[in-house]
């Protein structure tokens, strides 16, 4: 659905070329929700805008849909837009309309609804989102939470095939973060919509993501599958957004591995071999008795895994690795 070809953009700034976003190569499968992640500065936004065609690119192409949308003139930039809908931060609802008309309002910009064709998507679109009864009241009068799923309404409108997400539970408190990103997770199975997520939270990459591209200083440093790059995170960018939505202290970390005896190993489980009863039985076999340092049991969308790091002493190591392999257990020796 969406392909960047070595898409670069660079900002004039007291004469000199300053680079947001360096080469990038990305393709976003049909109908996947796809999380871009990054510190702040990192050039999320501006790969958003350019998907958009928002800015234009400095370098590159921009292909969506089979499309090459980066020479697109105006008029053919207001048509691929109406394929486009964006989500924001701070919900950028216009204030004096009532919620029915600012999700009418794209529509009514775009000139070619009725006015019967207009409140019957917006009839359509407030039930989805659970606002119905919320139609003539004023943003002003709504929670953070009932403002975002407005401003989604919106984007749905003019019926996009993409849906951009800059940010869109960074303003929210936790529990409406986890309502709009089921909400958006329902659309995303039910409408089979492209969802483009940016975000700074890797827990929210995790609940809804199918795959993750992570950003640092204006380039892509790491990206595949969400299970791959938060239970294996390569790159150090990766792996401090990991232990932060963890809430892990590296250096406490390293501190309980110096103070643990024999060989450090990290388990990783996923599927229904996260609630097997496997240590007790690898420990029986190889006679190796086990401390566990950390563990987590948790879901990277409807997978769950589990992550044990595990000192072992005494008995068959060598017969404990083998009995994990054979469970299919996905196994890291960190010391």
């Amino acid at each position: 659905m969406i392909e960047l070809i070595d898409v670069e953009k660079s900002y004039e700034v007291d004469g000199r070329a300053v680079p947001a976003l360096k080469p990038t190569r990305l393709e976003i499968a049909n109908g996947e929700v796809f999380g871009i992640v990054g510190h702040s500065g990192a050039g999320k936004s501006t790969l958003v805008r350019l998907i958009n065609r928002l800015e234009a690119p400095s370098g590159g192409r921009v292909v969506i849909d089979g499309e090459d949308v980066t020479g697109y003139g105006d008029e053919d930039l207001r048509a691929f837009r109406r394929k486009v809908g964006m989500i924001f931060q701070h919900f950028n609802l216009l204030f004096s309309k009532t919620v029915a008309d600012n999700i009418a309002f794209p529509m009514k910009l775009a000139g070619i609804y009725s006015r019967a064709e207009i409140r019957e998507r917006v009839d359509e679109l407030l039930q989805r989102v659970g606002l119905t009864d919320q139609a003539r009241k004023y943003p002003a009068q709504l929670s953070g939470g009932q403002k975002q799923r407005v401003g989604i309404a919106r984007a749905l409108a003019c019926r996009p095939s993409i849906l951009l997400c800059d940010e869109a539970t960074s303003a929210l408190d936790p529990q409406t973060t986890q309502s709009v990103l089921r909400l958006l997770a329902d659309i995303n199975r039910e409408l089979n919509l492209t969802i483009v997520l940016i975000t700074h939270e890797m827990d929210v990459v995790r609940r809804v993501c199918d795959r993750v591209a992570v950003m640092d200083a204006g380039e892509v440093v790491e990206s595949g599958p969400v299970t791959d790059v938060f239970l294996h995170p390569q790159h150090t960018t990766s792996r401090e957004f990991v232990f932060e939505s963890e809430q892990v202290d590296e250096d406490e970390m390293q501190e309980d591995f110096a103070r643990a005896r024999g060989r450090i190993l990290r388990l990783t489980f996923q599927g229904e071999s996260t609630y097997e009863p496997l240590l007790g039985s690898v420990a029986r076999e190889s006679g190796v008795d086990f401390s566990i340092l950390s563990g987590r049991i948790d879901r990277i969308k409807e997978t769950p895994y589990g992550q044990l790091t595990l000192s072992l002493v005494g008995g068959d190591l060598n017969a404990a690795l083998a009995a994990l392999d054979r469970a299919d257990v996905h196994v890291e020796v960190l010391r």
